[in-house]
């Protein structure tokens, strides 16, 4: 019996090292791989993040228009103008606008589709355009733009406007112009050699003048779909053609 004891203690004692090695020894470790990037313009997100913004380039295109044209008013001769008089957003004695987006409108390369069918709704939020009132200060403007422009570009109200901010922040204003500091006189080819100066991409094929009795009204600027500067021959034929046009100061 003492021989068969002692046998069942060694086979206990075994067992139990074996269950304590078991506990000690590590568990095996998976490798670790590291989460895909995705790049998104400057910024690096892991993927499932949201992206950080909308690019320019990922906005519907549409196939019922060509190109855009971004117009760009010179405040002070609107609010010279007998319609400017009355528009007190734009114009009150508060209001010290130089450029101001008249719009961003579908183009063709001959013509242009205005008043289209769409499944937003006519009247702009007041939050979505006062949200633009740095740029375009008059919710009657904002709403005539839509209505007329807007609702052909293939786009939502938000990306609408978001792609209006985008074409205005893609042209650099040529400082000598848009301070407005002094009356200035200068030729409609002078004026888009400033803008060409400014914007190097820019082609004088791409660009026009609008003046109305002397004065400088607006430049409009062709842009792609992209948002990327582009010739367009017929815009550039309306343009003044004037050697000499008043712009008046900032008041």
């Amino acid at each position: 019996m003492k021989q068969y004891a002692g046998i069942i203690a060694l086979g206990v004692m075994a067992v139990a090292a074996a269950v304590l090695f078991r506990e000690e020894a590590p568990a095996p470790q998976k490798p670790v791989v590291p989460s895909p990037q995705i790049q998104s313009g400057n910024n690096t997100q892991t993927t499932g993040t949201a992206p950080v913004g909308t690019p320019t380039s990922t906005l519907p295109k549409s196939t019922s228009f060509d190109f855009y044209v971004l117009s760009l008013s010179w405040s002070p001769s609107y609010c010279a103008s007998s319609e400017g008089a009355g528009n007190r957003q734009q114009c009150g004695t508060n209001r010290r606008y130089g450029f101001v987006v008249h719009g961003l409108w579908p183009q063709n390369e001959n013509g242009y589709p205005q008043f289209c069918s769409s499944s937003e709704p006519e009247r702009v939020p007041d939050a979505l355009g006062r949200s633009m009132f740095d740029i375009m200060p008059s919710m009657g403007l904002i709403g005539h733009q839509w209505r007329k422009h807007g609702s052909c570009s293939g786009l939502s109200q938000k990306d609408y406007f978001a792609a209006t901010r985008a074409a205005f922040d893609a042209v650099k204003l040529p400082q000598t112009i848009s301070q407005g500091q002094n009356n200035q006189t200068i030729s409609a080819d002078g004026l888009e050699k400033a803008f060409i100066a400014a914007n190097p991409r820019m082609s004088q094929q791409g660009i026009s003048i609008s003046c109305d009795d002397g004065r400088f009204e607006e430049v409009r600027i062709c842009l792609t779909q992209d948002l990327q500067f582009r010739a367009c021959q017929q815009v550039d034929r309306q343009g003044c053609q004037t050697k000499q046009m008043t712009i008046p100061p900032i008041r």
